[in-house]
């Protein structure tokens, strides 16, 4: 760890590996990966629970966070995200969403014109090898392998589903990553059969023999080192030592939940989190660990008839994506069924419909406690806030009911066990419920949004460069100006394809 590297990548996770194994094809260029969690080099270490996509790993290589996700809710309720190489990208359900191409021109609306749905096309379309479509919006050699279930291997509950859609009268959708699709059909995912395709498997395996490029697992980052401004290296602690690991450069890719705790211990921050704290100010951010954003979810729960929920089954393999009553923004919704949920108290596994705002605009914040490298920020999501999203949700909901009212979907239940009849008579009780019970999509993003210089929210700018100082970037979901309108490991694998190959341009010349 002595020599002076030309590039430090930190957080192996949907955007870090990415930005690791695509700057490090330039062979020039040495590259360290570092990442708090574990490293299995091969599939025949890699652990079951992150080869089993049939449902996310939630506890053995977890960050063990805590979310509050409104004001009424309860604070403290388990927040799953990835601590081990491939970060939520291993141990996720494997969703392969874009979003509409709305979501990217908006990025550009705000001062970026590099992220505008022309610029980021191309992009999606060299991750992916899509097995079941080709044309304009698809890609047949990226490292990521996606594909949609069959008809033929759809669980009972997954395949009464898209039966009750179309009994209700929604358009069947073959294809969710064409821009101009919407209704009810199999979900592109990265998978395959019962393996996940995380980025340590898609990006790092193909990449690990390169002797340019280093892994540096169990290491945790404490904060960037600056010298006259500018980057001079990272302060780590790996095997219960510290110290500090030279670097011209240095990319964040902790995620939108743990970059922003390193750029406040860096001194890059809010003044008045940096002065509460004791931290010398490296240079004031307003923006860091503001404006954070996700997809609020809710939706009935059902109790499966005999033999139709199955911990073993795929718990995730069609959705419904649609247009709120009353939206302008196109297909800004997903109901999406489960098929199984383990839900404390219950004493069986019960059958899920989540109704999640997919264009949300309600925001959150994390809320940093203490500059300790093993505190962890407060995240309060602040859902619903904005009552658009409260109208959404509670469109989704009735949706949702009508939907387990169908004939398809009444075949696999024996009735509905949330939300009660009572919640659903009284609209002020049917209120108090959503907001109390809403919960996480998985997604949370925007804590350290792009924007131009003069944009006093914006962390980094357009080609993810942190305002104010020279030699540092973040290429994860932080970056986002605002969440797109999809599950976001897709979007976030983009950003590590473009800000890798930007990096990689300039340090190769």
């Amino acid at each position: 760890m002595n020599e002076r590297w030309d590039l430090m990548v930190v957080g192996a996770g949907s955007g870090g590996s990415v930005v690791a194994a695509r700057v490090s094809e330039g062979p020039r260029v040495n590259v360290l990966l570092i990442e708090s969690g574990p490293d299995y080099p091969n599939l025949e270490a890699l652990p079951e629970d992150l080869q089993n996509v049939n449902h996310g790993s939630f506890f053995d290589h977890d960050w063990k966070l805590g979310y509050q996700p409104s004001a009424t809710s309860r604070a403290g309720i388990p927040f799953a995200r990835g601590r081990v190489t491939g970060g939520s990208s291993a141990v996720n359900t494997a969703i392969a969403l874009r979003g509409v191409p709305s979501d990217y021109d908006e990025w550009a609306s705000l001062g970026n014109p590099e992220w505008a749905w022309e610029k980021v096309l191309p992009a999606f379309c060299k991750l992916e090898t899509d097995v079941d479509f080709d044309g304009p919006y698809h890609g047949k050699t990226g490292p990521i392998p996606i594909r949609r279930h069959p008809r033929e291997e759809l669980v009972p509950y997954q395949a009464a589903y898209l039966d009750a859609c179309r009994e209700l009268g929604y358009a069947d959708c073959p294809d969710h990553n064409d821009p101009t699709s919407t209704g009810a059909g199999a979900h592109p995912m990265n998978k395959r059969g019962r393996l996940r395709i995380s980025t340590a498997i898609a990006y790092l395996a193909p990449a690990r023999n390169r002797a340019n490029l280093h892994i540096l697992p169990d290491t945790d980052v404490l904060r960037v080192v600056f010298k006259d401004g500018a980057v001079s290296g990272v302060e780590v602690r790996t095997k219960g030592n510290v110290e500090t690991i030279a670097a011209k450069n240095v990319v964040l890719a902790a995620g939108a939940i743990h970059t922003p705790p390193i750029l406040i211990r860096s001194g890059i921050g809010p003044r008045e989190v940096l002065d509460r704290l004791g931290i010398a100010a490296t240079h004031e951010l307003a923006g860091v660990g503001e404006h954070l954003q996700d997809h609020p979810a809710i939706g009935p729960t059902l109790i499966p008839k005999d033999g139709i929920a199955d911990w073993d089954q795929p718990v995730i393999q069609t959705t419904l994506r649609y247009t709120a009553t009353g939206s302008r923004d196109f297909n800004d919704m997903q109901l999406e069924p489960l098929s199984f949920m383990h839900i404390p108290g219950a004493g069986t596994l019960l059958l899920g419909l989540a109704a999640c705002v997919f264009k949300s605009y309600s925001y959150g914040r994390l809320v940093f406690e203490s500059a300790d490298v093993d505190a962890r920020p407060r995240i309060e999501m602040c859902y619903l806030s904005d009552d658009r999203d409260y109208e959404k949700i509670r469109d989704g909901l009735e949706r949702g009911m009508d939907l387990v009212e169908t004939k398809a979907v009444r075949a696999v239940h024996d009735g509905v066990r949330r939300p009660t009849s009572d919640e659903l008579a009284q609209p002020d009780v049917l209120e108090t419920f959503i907001r109390r019970n809403c919960a996480t999509g998985a997604h949370p993003s925007c804590t350290a949004r792009m924007g131009p210089a003069d944009d006093p929210t914006a962390v980094v700018d357009q080609r993810g460069l942190v305002h104010g100082v020279r030699g540092l970037r973040i290429a994860d979901a932080s970056i986002m100006p605002r969440v797109p309108s999809a599950n976001t490991n897709i979007p976030t694998i983009m950003i590590g394809e473009r800000i890798g190959e930007w990096v990689r341009e300039e340090l190769s010349l």
